[in-house]
């Protein structure tokens, strides 16, 4: 079911201006939400605006070509090296990797966007790249889709978005935390990134 009531996060903003002016002068930003929901974009739009180093989980961290993983302890020894540089923005959701990746955060952006907006965001992109590696993909990922990719974003609120919850909670309850969950708030957001503070 799609988040009809938000959980209280207890260091979430609600106040778009407020974490505007956070962005704008935070070095290291976290952007976690559903596979579709737009954080790659946001978080290059970001990234160029304000000159931030693009980390992608999936180009980066998580997928060797021809859609192999990477094992998990090679995955946390590259993003422990990420995380040491001194100005970066991260697209990617893993809560198991939050131990050491929101204490290095200013902000995260949980980019929360319902369901069946996140499955027309990975349907359109795939016809977008079919055949193709997107530039925030691994290379030798050529962009595909398949049913189980689909069953993870119809069930993410429900399976998922709790560890996310959980993982925020435990590793980052002092890090500011702004919910978008919408198209309009996001476009808000990159508005306001754009004028001036």
């Amino acid at each position: 079911m799609d988040q009809i009531t938000l959980p209280i996060i207890h260091s979430e903003i609600n106040d778009l201006e407020l974490a505007a002016n956070l962005i704008r002068t935070a070095d290291r930003i976290l952007v976690v939400g559903c596979s579709g929901g737009g954080k790659s974009t946001l978080s290059q739009k970001i990234a160029k605006q304000f000159g931030l180093v693009y980390v992608s989980i999936d180009r980066d961290v998580l997928w060797l070509p021809d859609w192999k993983q990477r094992g998990k302890t090679e995955q946390r020894n590259i993003i422990a090296e990420k995380i040491l540089g001194e100005r970066w923005i991260m697209d990617g959701t893993n809560p198991s990797t939050f131990d050491i990746r929101l204490p290095r955060t200013d902000i995260v952006v949980w980019v929360r966007m319902p369901r069946l907006l996140c499955l027309w965001g990975a349907i359109s992109r795939w016809l977008k790249w079919v055949g193709r590696t997107r530039p925030e993909m691994a290379p030798g990922c050529p962009e595909k889709i398949d049913w189980e990719f689909l069953q993870f974003i119809w069930t993410f609120e429900e399976k998922f978005a709790p560890r996310v919850i959980a993982g925020l909670a435990e590793h980052g309850s002092n890090v500011p935390i702004l919910q978008l969950t919408s198209r309009r708030q996001m476009r808000e957001l990159l508005d306001l990134l754009v004028t001036p503070g």
